[in-house]
């Protein structure tokens, strides 16, 4: 069963168990209307992979690296499950990027890849929503990566042995499948890329990797409703709203 994190009607947050239609924490049950989703960890850090899918690097006409591609983006990206993902004021293009997202459990440096599972508490979604504008124009990609909401994450904490090593992930736009692949087109597995963070930074507790998007990218506008599946995991969904 999936773990949430939410906040009940008293103000309290909890970590309890998802049942699709409502959520549990010991012996009380609520309904999704009742509680606060929030997102399933409370990370130092998301770190995110750049180009781990060929198709997507050939969309945006970017070579293929010859080892992961490492950017970060801050606490202050996280948004949850049904929050409203504000663009950027001014920008033309916003873009959505499907992702498979690993939630780290334990600790992790100098992380051999085969032991690296042993680091991962479990998977979730994310949208590494991203500024299209501003991540064209410079080689640092804060003002494109790391802006306030641009990583909505959630809705759950699935376990590693839910989510199969063929993952299917996509995202719709208003409905529309914009997005559809599965984790097994990954250049890079997951072990690998713990191997190669950890080389150069520790994973804390509650640190997020998120994997990289397939191709099919395309620009957010207001009033859209995105969701983002991933097999095993279930579907994070959020609304977008322009900057006021």
């Amino acid at each position: 069963m999936h773990r949430v994190r939410f906040r009940d009607p008293a103000g309290s947050v909890r970590t309890g168990q998802w049942h699709d239609d409502h959520v549990s924490f010991g012996g009380e049950t609520y309904s999704l209307a009742e509680v606060e989703i929030l997102p399933p960890c409370e990370p130092t850090k998301i770190v995110c992979i750049g180009r781990n899918y060929a198709d997507h690097a050939a969309e945006l006409d970017n070579d293929v690296p010859d080892r992961p591609l490492l950017f970060l983006k801050p606490p202050n990206t996280l948004a949850a499950h049904g929050d409203t993902v504000t663009l950027p004021a001014g920008k033309e293009r916003v873009d959505w990027e499907a992702e498979l997202a690993v939630v780290i459990g334990t600790q992790a440096r100098n992380v051999a890849a085969e032991d690296a599972m042993d680091y991962v508490a479990g998977f979730t979604c994310m949208n590494d929503v991203s500024n299209r504008d501003d991540q064209n124009k410079e080689q640092n990609w804060v003002r494109g990566k790391a802006f306030d909401n641009s990583a909505p994450l959630g809705p759950v904490l699935a376990t590693p042995d839910e989510v199969p090593d063929d993952a299917s992930v996509e995202l719709r736009v208003n409905g529309e499948t914009k997005q559809s692949s599965s984790r097994d087109y990954m250049m890079f597995s997951v072990p690998d890329l713990i191997e190669e963070i950890t080389t150069y930074l520790t994973l804390e507790p509650g640190d997020v990797v998120s994997t990289g998007t397939p191709e099919g990218v395309g620009p957010l506008s207001d009033g859209d409703h995105v969701a983002v599946e991933v097999e095993g995991v279930g579907v994070l969904e959020h609304d977008v709203r322009s900057a006021e």
